[in-house]
Formats: C-alpha cells, structure tokens, sequence
C-alpha cells in the first residue's frame, strides 16, 4: 500500500503583484514531516498560491518512496487555485495556465492526488501563513 499523505499550502503576496512567497507543510498521519517557506519576489497571490502547491508535490516526488502508489491530499485556501485544478474554472491567465499545467504533470505521477479547499482560518492553514508572514516580513526588513 502507498504512502498516504496530508499537505496544506499557502500563498501570499504583499500587495498584488507584490512581494510573495509560497509555503507548504507535508503530514504523515500526525507527524510533521516537511515544512518550507520560499521568497518568490515578486509575484502575484495566484502565483504564490500554485507555486506552493507545485513546491509541495515537487518535495512528494522526490521524497516519497513510491510516489506512483501514493495517495496525497492537497488543502488550500485558494478557492480559485482548487477550482482550476479541479477543473470547475478555467484557467485564463497564461502565466498560471504553464503554473497548473506542471502541477497538473507532477500530479500524474502519484497514485492519486485530490484537490481540496479550506479556510484560512484552519489550524495547518494558518501555520503555513503565519510562517510565511513572518518570512516576508523579516525579507522585507533586509530591504530584498
């Protein structure tokens, strides 16, 4: 049997584009078992959003030991970003049409990977966030 995992994403951007960063925490059952935060630049929210996302799945296929049998669930807050993914929106905006085309590709790699939305205010969710302000606040005082 596969390995199951549980992700949950974020995306935030400081203005819109503005300076963003993309995080993701990956769980095994209970356990923690990956948490990272990326400066993007930048950016806009959405690509912040996908980028976390690509990130998170990214790690998954690196790391997992069978990433063909795996079963991963992916929570984000971004109602837009899921409904892409799922396909109930389309994508219209070329930058992130290439962005949910290589999540797209990495997901075909699993066993099965569902898209899912939650609120911010979700105790993963907002773990992810907090991280994230706080990378962007302490890049923004280093004037990057």
């Amino acid at each position: 049997m596969g390995d199951r995992v549980t992700v949950y994403t974020d995306g935030a951007a400081r203005g819109n584009p503005g300076p963003s960063a993309s995080g993701y925490m990956i769980m095994q059952g209970s356990k923690t078992v990956r948490i990272e935060m990326q400066y993007n630049g930048v950016k806009t929210n959405n690509y912040a959003e996908y980028h976390a996302i690509e990130m998170a799945l990214g790690w998954c296929l690196d790391n997992l030991q069978s990433p063909s049998s795996a079963k991963i669930s992916v929570f984000s807050d971004s109602e837009l970003v899921v409904r892409q993914l799922n396909g109930r929106y389309k994508t219209k905006v070329s930058k992130l049409r290439d962005l949910k085309r290589r999540v797209s590709e990495i997901a075909s790699k699993f066993g099965s990977v569902a898209f899912e939305n939650l609120p911010r205010e979700d105790r993963h969710i907002s773990r992810v966030d907090h991280g994230l302000n706080m990378l962007l606040d302490e890049t923004l005082r280093k004037g990057l």
